[in-house]
């Protein structure tokens, strides 16, 4: 289609003559010839005022390290909840197995996908939501609502129930053959049901099939275990033929359904004091669907002090993306002078972000504490990542104010922090939104 009064691009001397006639640009222009953007954009003052001192700083365990996969939302999730079992059974350290949520969670999705394709057999591959079904396919990312469905369904298990593999810690070619087959599988299941044949069998020897991948791929998922510690006194402690059910209800205990997803998303189409969910987000078929509720940012930054006040951490989804020095461990905006290397605003707002697709969620974390500046708000907040120790302060991370206003978009909050306003909207018919909206990013 041509565009209508549409104007190219005349280069007529004008463009060169603007960029000759200041010498900084030229100078700009030989700094970067050998340096990375990022490198030379970087504030070193600016950084070292990003110290990793806090005024409110919850004690946690060790960071752990997701590697080359995309199961950030796992490791936060169970990053929060191991806290619990490790202070109660006095242990310096404890991990959950990621490769066991992980594995239920790829077969859930594959299934959440096939019924998915069935629902949608009746229109056009270029639909839009098929269109974006097939593209998406199975991916490692995911949302708090989905972990909470795999939890209250197979449970947990200690690490070494289930350690990790190389494909479940590095995903990627895995999932490229997975989404391969799939949509082979989609392509089958949409031929079959619009030619009014059963597809109950055909999907049943798909899940076989990609049961049997996932296996090979991840290693089988115990039926029972031994779970066997030291404390941190030296006393030896062992539970025989645990079940992950069992071990969850015994060891962990944690309520999950008293947990929300409050979510700050200031455009025009998502008013605050209103629930949402997203259609075609989901991966166990039958668990409460995904629910935001959307608040102001000021909010979101109370409610996460008061959980962090009580010594609990917060699950939360923010775009890792955007002005990040990883090995120093900082997310900051003044901390970057892009526009000043550059010579070109960068003052889109939130909204705009959202709006016209520059940000998303893109990565869980924890939050781990918060400093109060002169003002007697927070200037920093402590992060803990899953990107191991070598990042950072050992693993953990400083986040500035301004980037956290503009680029947290979600925390998980008990609800005893709530009102009672919030409380009884939780009820409210949640506002579908569409498969590609920002909200229904996998973090």
């Amino acid at each position: 289609m041509m565009l209508n009064n549409a104007r190219p691009v005349e280069i007529n001397g004008k463009f060169e003559e603007n960029f000759a006639s200041d010498p900084a640009l030229s100078a700009k222009r030989l700094m970067l010839t050998r340096t990375a953007l990022e490198e030379a954009s970087f504030d070193a003052i600016a950084a070292g005022k990003m110290q990793f001192a806090f005024s409110k700083e919850v004690k946690t365990l060790p960071v752990t390290n997701q590697l080359s996969s995309g199961r950030c939302w796992i490791f936060a999730a169970l990053n929060v909840l191991r806290e619990k079992t490790a202070k109660e059974l006095g242990l310096s350290n404890l991990e959950f197995s990621q490769n066991y949520i992980a594995f239920w969670d790829k077969l859930e999705k594959i299934n959440y996908f096939l019924e998915s394709i069935l629902d949608t057999a009746d229109r056009e591959p270029d639909d839009r939501t098929v269109s974006f079904l097939l593209q998406t396919g199975i991916a490692d990312g995911g949302q708090w609502d989905m972990i909470v469905a795999l939890i209250k369904k197979y449970g947990v298990v200690p690490k070494t129930a289930m350690p990790e593999t190389y494909q479940s810690s590095h995903t990627a070619i895995m999932n490229r053959m997975l989404n391969m087959r799939l949509r082979e599988m989609a392509a089958a299941l949409r031929d079959a049901k619009n030619a009014g044949k059963d597809t109950a069998a055909l999907k049943d020897a798909f899940l076989q099939e990609m049961y049997n991948a996932l296996v090979i791929c991840f290693g089988e998922p115990p039926k029972s275990f031994d779970f066997e510690y030291t404390d941190k006194n030296g006393v030896y402690h062992v539970e025989r033929d645990l079940t992950a059910k069992a071990f969850y209800d015994k060891y962990v205990g944690i309520d999950l359904s008293e947990y929300v997803s409050i979510i700050n998303a200031p455009t025009p189409d998502k008013p605050f004091g209103k629930t949402f969910t997203v259609k075609y987000l989901g991966n166990v078929i039958g668990a409460d669907p995904i629910l935001y509720y959307n608040v102001e940012m000021d909010t979101l930054k109370d409610l996460i002090m008061k959980q962090l006040n009580d010594d609990e951490v917060v699950w939360f989804g923010s775009d890792v993306g955007k002005f990040g020095a990883r090995k120093e461990g900082i997310w900051d905006k003044a901390c970057f002078g892009y526009e000043t290397v550059l010579s070109m605003p960068l003052t889109i707002t939130k909204q705009q972000q959202l709006m016209y697709r520059d940000s998303a969620m893109t990565h869980a974390m924890v939050i781990t504490g918060y400093n109060v500046g002169k003002d007697g708000s927070p200037d920093r907040w402590k992060i803990e990542n899953s990107w191991g120790e070598d990042r950072g302060s050992k693993g953990y991370y400083v986040m500035g104010a301004e980037w956290f206003d503009q680029y947290v978009y979600q925390a998980v909050i008990h609800k005893k922090y709530l009102s009672a306003e919030i409380l009884e909207k939780l009820s409210d018919e949640p506002i579908a939104l569409e498969p590609w909206d920002p909200m229904g990013s996998l973090a």
